[in-house]
């Protein structure tokens, strides 16, 4: 109250709370004018830096000005889109990372505020350096150590013989490999037999812990992966991919045919017994005899 009676107190509470809100207003415009980071943090930063060189992805310093807009835009909505059309970008792309780039569910205006970021965030990283030449790819993948206890438990979460701890599904429910101990895997996703050697220890584990597939962040969402089972899963991927070359393909049709062959017989036969046994006249006609005899 005494504020009140107080003219300069008052005056300066008020300047001091229009300041605060102001400051609060610009904070959330700017938050909400810039959402091209916080996209790229999400769908991109697993494969791709911005100036930080080669990962799982290309290098997106400079893209914007490599490519026109509108082709970038039909290409981050869907690459096999791009692919189909005979694009030779898009197959030359292909041709060196051998990975395909899921298609990101994101509206034109969403995909030009991530235009905007990477060419910002290229200009500022690329500001005051001489112009360096593109760093090479590496010519072998480093490979992780891991005891044979680690890479056993990878392989045990890879095909759900051991639980995540935090409720994940098992890899193997969408993806296969090549291994004798892993019986097969799901189709709907990417065989994974030799992703140690196309993406390496660190571009697996940025799948795993950022992953920009949006099936996998449905199916993950608030059920991470802890380090340890990361680290287990990169070790049995890496063992997979050293071993794919000597282990046999695996054929089930036959197996198949042969099983369903057997159990087809096992029933007819089954069934066969049991009809013997039935009675092979009515009951009405067991009824009538009965009346004939006794007349």
């Amino acid at each position: 109250m005494s504020d009140f009676l107080d003219p300069p107190a008052f005056v300066a509470r008020m300047i001091g709370i229009l300041a605060a809100a102001g400051l609060l207003i610009a904070s959330q415009a700017v938050s909400a004018g810039e959402p091209g980071q916080q996209i790229f943090q999400q769908s991109c930063a697993a494969c791709h830096t911005i100036g930080g060189g080669r990962g799982v992805g290309p290098d997106l310093a400079g893209v914007t000005e490599k490519r026109p807009e509108d082709w970038l835009i039909r290409y981050i909505k869907s690459q096999d889109a791009v692919l189909k059309s005979g694009d030779k970008t898009a197959q030359a792309n292909w041709d060196e990372y051998k990975m395909g780039m899921p298609d990101q569910p994101l509206t034109n205006a969403q995909i030009k505020a991530v235009l905007a970021h990477i060419k910002t965030a290229g200009s500022a990283g690329t500001a005051g350096r001489d112009q360096a030449a593109a760093p090479e790819p590496p010519q072998t993948t480093p490979s992780v150590q891991l005891t044979a206890d680690e890479i056993r438990l990878g392989q045990n979460l890879f095909d759900g013989t051991v639980r995540f701890a935090n409720g994940g599904p098992a890899c193997n429910a969408c993806h296969d490999v090549n291994h004798a101990g892993v019986v097969g895997g799901g189709i709907m996703a990417a065989d994974l037999t030799v992703s140690f050697s196309r993406m390496g220890a660190q571009g697996i584990e940025a799948m795993m812990v950022n992953a920009p597939f949006p099936v996998m962040q449905v199916a993950y969402e608030g059920k991470t992966l802890s380090p340890r089972e990361v680290q287990a899963l990169v070790g049995f991927l890496q063992q997979a991919d050293k071993e794919h070359a000597g282990q046999e393909p695996r054929h089930y049709g036959w197996r198949m045919f042969f099983a369903a062959s057997g159990g087809v017989i096992v029933l007819f036969v089954f069934f066969s017994v049991i009809g013997a046994r039935r009675k092979k006249h009515s009951v009405n006609q067991a009824i009538y005899d009965r009346q004939v005899r006794s007349e």
